[in-house]
């Protein structure tokens, strides 16, 4: 498909400055802290398959493996990003495949998991839903962070979207309640979270501003004690981004 092939193509052009930026320390620390203790932190999956979707070079993946104690597959389209996964995790599987047609066999994993990942699918999105929860056992939760589209910022961010050659042209923000809609006679929605301030900004995605790794290692610990005191002020409307889990039925 062509959008696929238009994210494979970009992600490979981008990818050692795409690890750079979101592979540093301080962009660990943000995911850490921020995205996968909130996102995993009710699930016990030692010793369960997890797939990681769209997984780059395995960032959730080394969450996964080092406090939760999962068997994880990675897969992105990329093989770029695919090659870097397999020389940084060599016990775990990787897989070189669109999230739409993954090839794998069905109800075979217990958690999937795509952090910032989804908003690269459209007009696909649907379809990767579908492979998605193909993939899940029964019960099985697939959980994801995304920017969403209920955020006050989400105009802004579009426009960006349109006009940063960051950005590939079918990126766009998700819209959580349409696809509850529907989605909602194959997963039950179990957590959502809505999370994403200062720090997301400028610390996870520092990459979108060109901002030099040492001033972004000068400015990350003030900026992520910040992101922690406004966490209490994130709602809907004033939030970058959304967790969630979804389980299947």
């Amino acid at each position: 498909m062509q959008a696929e092939g238009t994210q494979r193509e970009h992600y490979n052009r981008i990818a050692a400055d795409y690890e750079a930026q979101y592979g540093d320390p301080d962009g660990l620390a943000y995911r850490e802290q921020f995205l996968y203790e909130p996102l995993f932190a009710t699930l016990d999956l030692e010793g369960r398959r997890v797939l990681e979707g769209l997984s780059g070079s395995g960032h959730a993946t080394e969450y996964l493996l080092k406090h939760k104690k999962a068997l994880v597959t990675g897969l992105d389209i990329s093989d770029e990003a695919i090659a870097s996964f397999k020389t940084r995790w060599p016990d775990c599987d990787a897989i070189c495949a669109p999230m739409t047609k993954s090839g794998l066999s069905d109800e075979s994993f217990d958690c999937i998991v795509v952090v910032m990942g989804l908003h690269h699918l459209h007009p696909h999105l649907g379809e990767a839903l579908h492979e998605i929860h193909r993939l899940l056992r029964r019960g099985g939760t697939f959980c994801f962070a995304e920017p969403h589209k209920e955020s006050s910022f989400n105009r802004l961010r579009s426009i960006w979207y349109r006009h940063d050659s960051l950005f590939a042209d079918n990126e766009e923000s998700l819209d959580i309640e349409g696809l509850k809609l529907e989605f909602k006679d194959l997963f039950e929605f179990k957590a959502e979270k809505h999370v994403g301030s200062i720090g997301y900004l400028l610390v996870l995605n520092s990459m979108i501003f060109r901002v030099p790794l040492w001033l972004k290692r000068l400015y990350s610990p003030a900026v992520m004690r910040l992101e922690k005191m406004l966490a209490a002020f994130q709602s809907r409307t004033f939030s970058l981004a959304v967790i969630c889990q979804w389980q299947k039925k």
